[in-house]
């Protein structure tokens, strides 16, 4: 080869330059340091899109019918739809658009955007425009900005000043989304009517709505021409003080004001909803990230931008920053580094105890951090971050990038017991080890190319790890190539000819473990046959066995000292009751964690108001009757999460109950409704710190079964047998209906024949009845301008909530003034309590009826079968009804199947790859049998520890099978090298497994031995965040002493079998080819070749 092609040559001849070489990836990798993001988790970029649909007041059945059916209908249209979901409740519609994976989401969106203004074309008049937005399990909040104020600050004036302050810096940090503060509704100025005075003046509500719309109007100011200037002509058609909206009239002519029969306050459109910050209330602002954007410079940027914030707010008010995800990140960050930086230095020290030879250590180890920096450089320039996934693959990398350099210091170290120059040595090492080394690392990178043909969130998730075990390995063999030859030649100095060769035994341990060795394999071999079988049926057996016991997750269990309560108090609870359980439920929650064991809470109660309708895509609730607490545990609390978790679900029943039975009983509620309403009163733990959010994948619980149909009734029936059978799973926990059927009502049924004679018509009670039970922003829209910010606000006319106690209350509203009468509610129509459906929720316009569980005890694969079994006890589903099993179910089944695939197509690969080297299917089939070893070893450690198998040891899995074939290769090489120099027989094969198993002993076990210790921190989790990576790197050690004792002992007779009469001369068919068999002599013949080995036609 020309030397200037031959990267070992153009080292040695030109030193500096790769030196300078080494300096630049320096450089680059400082300059990468700096600008690469930082994360949790890679972007899972999942195929989503968002359509929050408000409309104040709406119940579930008109949200449904009259708005989400239409986006639905229209949704099936669009390019790459996968499925259209919807949840419906009162004044509030969410539709979730899941698209396949691969589709242009900026082509989705923009359809999604024609198709909303298209449907909103049929929908009723006063419909407003939707928010759009795409959100996946990415776009997570990393922190809560929450607002208190030294005086009695109202929720409106907070909810005013951050929305409009605050909010505006906080949308400038690059990477943030930046919803509206949660807690307030929009401020208004609010008319409160007096029902009592309204009667006595014989007035209904929309008769103050009128004198407001004709007495406050937003009216353009014209010009007038005086001599050469043009002034504006401004008015006070809309009032400057909103304390004048008392004197506009109601009835022209007499002396009736707006301020008779109400009272005018500067506050806040209807609540829907409070926010309790550490159990006071308060309001915050959800400090979310985009999908793709790093958690740890939006947090950065917010605290840096922190003082300008409070400087934009009044003296008395405050703000902070609560709930800070990144600690978390940054910890799990230097962690996983500490650990790797553990395992180089135990890998520098395995080495050593085998070489004995302390510059070789410092060239095998410096190896190392050069080969991260050139894989930092390489994941920087193909737009990676640095996540849990990357430095899990960094790590990993680790053990494996001393197999590179190890290798070829430990046969620079045999070349020199053959010659005086360690310059020749140090090339004749490298030499030799080139294509082998080569192979092994494309056998490794190999086990990732099927991660590239995997989809959705699987692939996003694995891809980087992928990278950058692959930048990682081409970096390390490119270094190992030209540095290490250039550095070995000014480091390692000369040794002597070792003992053996002089013909003296080695004597110490290091004689005695070859010679052990030898007397173990020659048994082994002259039982070869049998040392196949057993090891088949063994590995097998193991594999069947123990790998059924191991459980199944997506995702390492991660204990972050963080945790959500959704709480669901009865259905219809008012929004101050369920504020009350709340609070009761947060001195429940301190009193069991222990004393100063809550670092912070954050919680919200009630729905998001319709203002605010992108808010429900960040936090959804079913209803006022519902509270979401988060809870966020000092570090050094020492509580466990789960642990607290089990005690909780055992005293907040019990505690909550008691208190609410007797607050019941004093309000004079029979002993069958306090029974009722306490059985109502329900508790789920949802993921609430930013990791195991993202890896629930979007699902509020791992368990949820969708049970839809063409029929609710049906579905409805069939759930409640389905959620009979599952109260009998052992480790389903909170196990709970998603929709309730039973949400409270007063039924107004209009007696349109009666409302004709008394000449009121459906409108006119529409209206009235919606002034008085909402307000009259949904009815007729009025505003009014505060000149001091310059933003503008509604002026609202509406009954104060509290004054309408009753359903008698809400008969006598006023709905007309006839001559001599007035007509009140109940005179045209009938008011009765009942009870309706407090949210409908559809699956490709089918409603279902959703179940929602939580595991405690167990693992998801085996809560999955269970749940399997309760499905099939439940008996078959009525005609049309069909059952879905999601939650974490779902994708990690999905994901299962891609890995399992993905591992068969690893394996395939490094096959066709050694059959293409070695040009023998035999041979490769030799290089492979360790891998049914290296899957029992892998089961047999994650038993052994607790773990499951799940996207981290699934990975460490596949990187045992890839290391393990690496070991393999060097075994066979040699051994078939060996082979070839005899003839083709059994005693020549079996003689030739024996010298190759010899050779390589030393070289195979200082490698493994390396990684395994480069592995150890790993997996002993050492680190802050260790659990979510020691599956991985207990899975490697497992599989990888599995494979190593299988290599040493079980391949030699593999290979002693399968190549005992195998020829031993090249499968080349070139004729010019000295090693075939169809290689012409100088005079033009064939060769004479054995009778053995001789083909069945020679052509000339």
């Amino acid at each position: 080869m020309n030397s200037s092609l031959n990267p070992i040559a153009f080292a040695m001849r030109h030193p500096v330059s790769v030196m300078a070489g080494v300096a630049a990836l320096a450089v680059a990798s400082l300059l990468a340091a700096q600008r690469i993001a930082v994360d949790v988790f890679p972007a899972l970029d999942l195929p989503v899109i968002y359509i929050a649909q408000p409309y104040g007041g709406m119940d579930p059945s008109q949200m449904e019918s009259q708005l989400t059916s239409y986006y639905e209908g229209h949704s099936i249209y669009m390019t790459g739809i996968h499925h259209v979901e919807s949840k419906n409740i009162q004044g509030m519609a969410v539709i979730k658009l899941s698209f396949y994976p691969g589709t242009d989401m900026g082509g989705a969106m923009a359809e999604a955007v024609g198709y909303t203004v298209r449907a909103k074309g049929f929908m009723p008049a006063g419909t407003l425009p939707p928010f759009i937005l795409r959100y996946d399990t990415g776009s997570v909040p990393v922190g809560y900005l929450v607002f208190d104020s030294d005086r009695a600050r109202s929720v409106s004036e907070m909810t005013d000043l951050a929305l409009f302050r605050v909010r505006a810096i906080f949308g400038s940090i690059p990477g943030a989304s930046a919803p509206p503060p949660v807690g307030g509704n929009i401020r208004s100025i609010v008319i409160n009517l007096d029902p009592e005075r309204l009667r006595a003046y014989r007035l209904s509500p929309d008769d103050v709505v009128a004198a407001l719309s004709a007495g406050n109007l937003v009216v353009p100011s014209g010009n007038a021409r005086i001599h050469d200037q043009a002034p504006m002509v401004p008015s006070n058609a809309m009032v400057v003080d909103p304390q004048a909206l008392g004197s506009i009239p109601v009835r022209p002519g007499e002396n009736l004001y707006i301020r008779d029969l109400s009272t005018i306050t500067d506050a806040m459109d209807i609540a829907t909803g409070y926010a309790l910050v550490n159990g006071k209330r308060s309001i915050f602002l959800m400090v979310s990230k985009r999908a793709d954007a790093s958690t740890l410079a939006v947090v950065n940027a917010l605290k840096a931008n922190l003082t300008r914030m409070q400087e934009a707010l009044p003296p008395d008010m405050h703000i902070r920053f609560e709930l800070d995800q990144s600690p978390f990140v940054t910890r799990a960050m230097w962690g996983v580094g500490s650990e790797g930086l553990l395992g180089a230095a135990l890998t520098g020290l395995m080495v050593l105890l085998f070489l004995r030879d302390w510059r070789s250590v410092v060239v095998v180890v410096l190896n190392i951090p050069l080969a991260l920096m050139g894989a930092l450089v390489a994941l920087w320039a193909t737009g990676q971050t640095i996540n849990l996934m990357t430095l899990g693959g960094l790590s990993l990398a680790v053990g494996i990038l001393v197999d590179e350099a190890t290798v070829e210091v430990e046969n620079i170290h045999s070349q020199m017991e053959h010659t005086d120059s360690v310059a020749e040595a140090v090339r004749r090492g490298n030499a030799e080890t080139a294509v082998p080394r080569l192979l092994a690392m494309l056998c490794i990178l190999a086990v990732f190319l099927p991660v590239f043909a995997m989809e959705g969130a699987v692939r996003n998730m694995f891809v980087p790890l992928a990278l950058a075990v692959g930048f990682s390995m081409i970096t390390s063999y490119v270094l190992s190539s030209m540095f290490v030859p250039v550095i070995s030649v000014w480091l390692i100095r000369r040794h002597g000819v070792a003992p053996s060769d002089q013909g003296t035994p080695p004597s110490g341990a290091s004689g005695r473990l070859p010679q052990a060795y030898d007397r173990v394999l020659r048994a082994l071999i002259d039982n070869r046959k049998k040392v196949m079988v057993g090891y088949l049926v063994a590995s097998v057996g193991t594999l069947v066995l123990v790998g059924s016991r191991v459980g199944r997750e997506i995702f390492p269990a991660v204990d972050t000292g963080q945790f959500l309560v959704r709480l669901r108090a009865p259905t219809g609870t008012r929004i101050e009751r369920t504020e009350e359980i709340a609070r009761q439920a947060l001195d429940v929650i301190a009193a069991a964690a222990g004393a100063d064991a809550v670092e912070a809470t954050v919680g919200f109660v009630g729905v998001t108001p319709a203002t605010f309708p992108n808010q429900s895509v960040y936090l959804w609730t079913r209803g006022p009757e519902e509270a979401v607490l988060r809870i966020a545990l000092r570090h050094d609390s020492g509580v466990r999460v789960e642990a607290l978790k089990s005690r909780l679900r055992r005293e907040l029943p019990e505690r909550l109950g008691s208190w609410l039975e007797a607050k019941w009983r004093s309000e004079g509620l029979g002993s069958d409704e306090v029974s009722r309403r306490r059985q109502a009163l329900r508790f789920s733990f949802e993921p609430a710190d930013i990791v195991n959010e993202v890896m629930s994948f979007g699902s509020p619980t791992p368990v949820e079964l969708l049970i839809h149909g063409p029929n609710l009734r049906d579905d409805l029936a069939y759930a409640r047998k389905v959620r009979a059978e599952l109260e009998k799973v052992p480790a389903i926990r909170d196990l709970q209906f998603g929709q309730a059927q039973d949400f409270p009502t007063v039924e107004v049924t209009m007696d349109r024949e009666r409302a004709g004679l008394s000449q009121v018509t459906v409108q006119a009670m529409s209206r009235a009845l919606l002034s008085a039970t909402s307000s009259s922003r949904y009815v007729v829209q009025n505003f009014w301008a505060d000149l001091a910010s310059g933003n503008g606000y509604q002026v609202q006319v509406q009954v104060p909530p509290p004054r309408l106690d009753s359903a008698q209350e809400v008969g006598v509203i006023p709905v007309k003034q006839t001559p001599g009468n007035q007509v009140l509610l109940r005179d045209v129509a009938r008011v009765r309590e009942g009870a309706r459906p407090g949210e409908y929720d559809r699956l490709d316009m089918r409603r279902y009826i959703s179940l929602t569980a939580n595991i405690e005890g167990s693992d998801l694969g085996r809560v999955a079968t269970a749940i399997d079994r309760a499905l099939d006890r439940a008996g078959p589903p009525p005609r049309g009804v069909r059952v879905d099993v999601r939650g974490q179910i779902e994708p990690m089944r999905q994901m299962f199947v891609g890995l399992s695939v993905g591992l068969v197509l690893s394996v395939v690969s490094i096959f066709l790859l050694l059959t293409a080297y070695f040009q023998s299917t035999k041979l490769a089939l030799v290089s492979v049998a360790a891998v049914p070893a290296v899957l029992a070893g892998v089961a047999v450690m994650l038993f052994i520890t607790g773990s499951t198998l799940n996207i981290q040891s699934f990975m460490g899995a596949i990187m045992a099978v890839g290391v393990a074939v690496a070991n393999a290769i060097l075994l066979v090489t040699f051994a078939e090298r060996d082979r070839r120099r005899g003839s083709a027989e059994p005693a020549v094969a079996a003689q030739a497994a024996i010298e190759g198993a010899r050779h390589r002993i030393r070289p195979v076990l200082m490698t493994s031995c390396a990684m395994l210790a480069g592995m150890v921190p790993m997996a002993l989790a050492l680190g802050e965040g260790g659990e979510q990576t020691a599956p991985l790197g207990r899975a490697v050690i497992g599989g990888l002493v599995a494979g190593t004792l299988t290599t040493l002992f079980v391949l030699p007779s593999v290979f002693a079998v399968v190549q005992a009469r195998s020829r031993t001369v090249s499968s080349s068919i070139d004729p010019r080819d000295p090693e075939s068999v169809y290689f012409l002599s100088d005079a033009g013949e064939p060769l004479d070749w054995p009778d053995s080995d001789r083909p069945t036609a020679v052509t000339s």
